[in-house]
């Protein structure tokens, strides 16, 4: 079986809902034509990754951009990961939903580690982590600054992912590709990520979690690295058959953990040097 994912590297515009909608949709067609049975945007590119943002400006999870590329996911018949900053219950939230290729919502997810020392602080942050069957794949879904912390891939293999997809909006990529490939290589998951195209920006990227053949020796797990300026879409196969047949036999992901020797990271205390300001809100 192969997952073929198309992933969108360009800037939205700043609360242009109606022409990030008719773009959305124009590289949803493209990836159909292309084969693709999902489209990974990066983040909050419905709305635009503009902040601060208000939850008055915020808009409704059901609403007519909103619908209109349900509508399309349908009429093509693919699926989408669509982002946007959404409405919650007293500040905005950043937003994913995994639509399928019936254009039916599969999940909701909100970004769990907003960056509260930095301009996300106007937004509240999400609870949980999620994992949904699409056609046949489990996916999981982190939000940018979610692929830092290990424990959020984790979490996802542990609730069954096979493929992991990160919408992204930062700069400095080349440490933040290296963290993706080892949350693919320790999680035996296949991962992609979508960042916007721009100076220090870009290198929208994927990942299989094969990094050795059957006879030990080491094979490059990078499937997709895009250039920081280059705009457009950009493609990657997963093969679930091998990755399938990999899981089953390597020695990672959830084969000999020691959950009894991890309390500490249930811990919620914080100790110098790691104290900073808006920590626990």
């Amino acid at each position: 079986m192969n997952f073929k994912v198309a992933i969108l590297q360009r800037q939205s515009i700043n609360r242009g809902y109606e022409k990030n909608t008719e773009d959305i949709i124009n590289a949803l067609i493209k990836a159909k034509e292309n084969n693709s049975d999902i489209l990974l945007l990066p983040e909050a590119y419905l709305s635009g990754y503009f902040l601060p943002f208000t939850n008055e400006e915020a808009i409704e999870d059901d609403n007519e951009f909103i619908n209109k590329i349900k509508d399309a996911c349908r009429k093509y018949e693919i699926g989408i990961v669509l982002t946007y900053i959404g409405k919650g219950d007293k500040k905005p939230r950043n937003n994913a939903l995994l639509i399928d290729k019936n254009g039916n919502i599969l999940m909701n997810y909100t970004k769990v580690h907003t960056c509260k020392f930095s301009l996300e602080n106007c937004l509240e942050s999400g609870n949980k982590f999620y994992v949904s069957d699409f056609h046949g794949v489990k996916i999981g879904i982190m939000i940018c600054y979610d692929r830092e912390y290990p424990e959020s891939a984790r979490i996802l293999m542990l609730k069954g992912a096979e493929i992991i997809l990160v919408p992204n909006d930062s700069e400095t990529m080349k440490p933040r590709k290296m963290c993706l490939s080892t949350r693919a290589y320790e999680n035996m998951v296949g991962i992609a990520m979508a960042n916007p195209n721009g100076k220090n920006k870009g290198n929208s990227c994927a990942y299989s979690p094969i990094i050795w053949d059957e006879d030990g020796i080491e094979v490059e797990n990078e499937l997709l690295s895009a250039k920081e300026m280059d705009e457009g879409l950009y493609y990657v196969d997963f093969n679930m058959d091998d990755i399938r047949r990999y899981r089953e036999k390597e020695m990672m992901g959830n084969t000999f953990r020691r959950p009894e020797c991890y309390n500490e990271l249930l811990s919620n205390k914080i100790n110098y040097p790691f104290i900073r300001k808006n920590q626990g809100e």
